[in-house]
C-alpha cells in the first residue's frame, strides 16, 4: 500500500451493546490508519448510542441481515477508496489484535493495485469472556474453484484491496451467501490473489449469538454434514454458480468455463456429475470433508 493509504473499517451491528465497547477499543488501538463505516440493522439496545458521533453511518431503514449490511457498507465505501486504500470487515463482538490492520495492509500492498486481492488470517477462539479456547486451522491450496466448496476467508479477518472492494460492490451476490464467502469466491474467480496469514489477528468470541461460530474439526464437520444431508449445501452451491453466471463479465474466461461446466453437470446425473468432480482444484481442505462434498455433489 502506498504511503498515506488507509483502511475503511466496515462494521455491521445489531443488538451488539454487550460486546461492542471492547471491539471499538481494539479498533481504536490499531497501529494503522483507519476510518470507521457502520450500519445498524435495527438494534433495540444501546448499540446506536455507543456508535453515535463515530465515523460514517450508512443509513438504511430496511433490515438486511448481517451479510446484507456488509454489502451495503461495501457499496457505500468502495467509491471513496484511493488505489492504496483497502477495507476490513468488522464483526461487533470480536477483539482485534493491535497489528491486525497493519498486517493485512502490508500483505495487500504486495499485489499490484489493479489486481483484486483478498487477505484472511487465523483467529484465536475464545469464550464470551475472552478466555482462550484454541486457534483456527491453517489453510492449504485456496483459490477457485475450491472456493465453491468451502469458505476459507473468515469475515472477522478479511481485508480487500480497493480493486477487490470495487469488484464485490459491483456484483450481485445471491441471497443465500455470506459476505466473506462471496468475496472469496468472486475475487478468486476474477483472477485475484488470495493472501493467507498464518498469524492469528483476532480474538474470535464464541457465544450463542454468533451468526457463524467457530468451525469444528474436519472429522466433526464431516460427520455433522452427513447428518444434515446435501440439501442446504447444494442449494448454496447452485446459488453461487448462478450468481457467477449472472456476473460473468466480472470473472475470467477460465472461471466462466468452469462455472458453466459445473452448472451443466448439476443439471444432469450420474456420469456427468462424476466427470465434473475431476475439475482441477475442486476440493475441500481435508480428505474426509472432501469425500462428503463429492458425495453431496453426486446425489444433491
Amino acid at each position: 500500500m502506498s504511503r498515506g493509504g488507509k483502511v475503511a473499517v466496515l462494521l455491521a451491528t445489531r443488538d451488539g451493546a454487550r460486546f461492542l465497547p471492547e471491539q471499538l477499543a481494539s479498533i481504536e488501538a490499531q497501529s494503522y490508519p483507519w476510518e470507521l463505516w457502520w450500519r445498524d440493522d435495527g438494534s433495540r439496545d444501546a448499540t446506536v448510542a455507543l456508535l453515535a458521533g463515530r465515523g460514517r453511518r450508512v443509513d438504511d431503514p430496511e433490515v438486511l441481515g448481517a451479510p446484507g449490511s456488509f454489502f451495503a457498507l461495501l457499496r457505500a465505501a468502495a467509491p471513496t477508496l484511493a488505489p492504496g486504500d483497502c477495507v476490513a470487515f468488522a464483526d461487533q463482538d470480536d477483539v482485534w489484535l493491535p497489528e491486525k490492520l497493519a498486517r493485512g495492509a502490508a500483505a495487500l500492498a504486495q499485489v499490484p493495485p489493479a489486481r483484486p486481492a483478498i487477505y484472511a488470517a487465523r483467529q484465536v477462539y475464545t469464550d464470551a469472556a475472552l478466555h482462550r479456547l484454541g486457534v483456527s486451522a491453517r489453510v492449504h491450496t485456496p483459490g477457485f474453484p475450491a472456493a465453491l466448496t468451502q469458505n476459507l476467508a473468515i469475515g472477522c479477518t478479511v481485508m480487500l484491496n480497493a480493486a477487490a472492494a470495487r469488484l464485490v460492490a459491483a456484483s450481485h451476490p445471491p441471497a443465500l451467501t455470506l459476505h466473506d464467502w462471496w468475496s472469496y469466491i468472486l475475487v478468486t474467480a476474477a483472477g485475484g490473489a488470495f493472501l493467507w496469514d498464518d498469524e492469528a489477528v483476532v480474538l474470535y468470541r464464541q457465544h450463542p449469538g454468533n451468526l457463524v461460530g467457530a468451525p469444528l474439526g474436519p472429522w466433526r464437520r464431516g460427520l455433522a454434514a452427513l447428518r444434515r444431508g446435501p440439501g442446504r449445501f447444494m442449494r448454496v452451491m447452485r446459488a453461487h454458480l448462478a450468481a457467477l453466471e449472472a456476473d460473468a463479465a466480472l470473472i475470467t474466461p477460465d472461471a466462466r468455463a468452469r462455472v458453466a461446466a459445473l452448472s451443466g453437470a448439476l443439471a444432469g446425473r450420474g456420469v456427468t456429475r462424476a466427470k465434473a468432480l475431476a475439475t482441477p482444484g475442486l476440493h475441500r481442505q481435508s480428505r474426509f470433508e472432501d469425500w462428503v462434498f463429492r458425495l453431496w455433489f453426486l446425489i444433491g
